[in-house]
């Protein structure tokens, strides 16, 4: 008779746990846990996926809880330390979060920026307001289009514009601005910065109308920035430069501001220098519908909702950067049927606790 062994019954928790760690994909944590009734006890138990998901993405180390539709967090609390509360609690987590790290790698991938918010200062308001941004090439009808700065005497005044992105959960990768080229001005000079450097973050307080007609404010006593990228210096040329981050940055609370330093061009008319931008892309992964967050004051801290569990979309082709393709195309509808209890992989929940065949030495 052939004698089978589960090396979770025979190796200590460690260097159990030292093997584990060593996948790299949410969708075979999934696998693990479906072996058998100990093996999903100990992926859950030690939390696996959640540290997974921290190790890959660690700006969810500030998530204060997780909830979904049909957990209600007030009853749950009501019930202690409870071994029960605290087994569904775990359970919720590793459902939770395979699910997102997956989204964080592979939903689709696109256009990020739902609207302006302000911009430091603004020219000529509304003809060159920083909406002017969110449109694709320069002429609009008979005019150019373009965000302009107030004209300064000190090339080093830095400027700041403020976007509403899509969703408040966002893996953003690269971020495209284009300055503009005033063609109507003799020698056609182009108002660039020297360079740029982007912030993300969420609101000190809810906002009233977020998407309302843009307006001059430096913002930065209104918000909180929990992701700051490097400077990166910006060509005086007309073209869509492309700034990809050193990592895909979580963007949580849905608030991007671009900012702006140093000037370069000074306008003839009136010996200022301005700073004017044609155009501004944002891309990257959004995480809604699936995704959303409650913030917890100033602290940082935030709800992780996970609002539904429909299964994402295959990766595009731009996901091959930083990593967006996971080891192997995955069958995400049958492991997410697998994390909502719908489905396994070809383990009977109710046989007895088995190790699979071909998982078995």
């Amino acid at each position: 008779m052939e004698i089978r062994m589960d090396f979770l019954d025979w190796l200590d928790h460690d260097t159990s746990m030292k093997i584990l760690r060593c996948l790299e994909d949410p969708a075979d944590l999934v696998r693990v846990s479906s072996v058998s009734r100990s093996w999903r006890h100990f992926v859950i138990a030690n939390g696996l996926c959640k540290q997974l998901c921290l190790r890959m993405f660690p700006h969810f180390l500030r998530v204060e809880c997780v909830a979904e539709p049909c957990c209600d967090i007030e009853k749950a609390s009501e019930v202690g330390c409870s071994k029960f509360a605290e087994w569904e609690t775990l359970k919720r987590e590793h459902k939770v979060y395979a699910f997102l790290v997956q989204g964080c790698m592979s939903f689709p991938f696109g256009k990020c920026i739902l609207d302006a918010i302000s911009a430091s200062s603004t020219d000529n308001y509304p003809e060159e307001s920083i909406r002017n941004t969110l449109q694709q090439g320069d002429p609009i009808e008979i005019r150019a289009s373009y965000w302009s700065s107030k004209g300064q005497r000190n090339a080093a005044v830095p400027e700041t514009l403020l976007y509403k992105l899509v969703a408040d959960i966002c893996v953003i990768t690269e971020i495209n601005i284009q300055p503009f080229q005033a063609y109507f001005q003799p020698g056609s000079p182009i108002y660039s910065a020297i360079s740029v450097r982007f912030h993300m973050g969420h609101p000190i307080h809810p906002m009233v109308d977020p998407l309302g007609e843009p307006f001059d404010d430096s913002a930065d006593d209104k918000f909180i920035w929990t992701y700051s990228s490097p400077e990166f210096p910006m060509a005086q040329e007309s073209s869509l430069q492309n700034f990809r981050l050193p990592e895909p940055a979580v963007c949580i609370g849905g608030i991007l501001q671009i900012e702006l330093l140093g000037r370069v061009q000074r306008q003839e008319m009136d010996g200022l220098f301005y700073i004017c931008v044609a155009q501004v892309q944002v891309k990257g992964r959004p995480l809604s519908p699936a995704f959303g967050v409650e913030m917890l004051g100033p602290s940082g801290k935030f709800i992780l909702k996970a609002e539904s569990s429909n299964t994402p979309s295959l990766p595009d082709e731009d996901s091959s950067y930083h990593g967006g393709h996971l080891h192997g195309r995955v069958d995400w509808e049958q492991i997410m049927n697998v994390l909502r209890g719908e489905g396994d992989f070809e383990y009977d929940w109710n046989s007895e606790d088995e190790v699979d065949d071909e998982l078995a030495f």
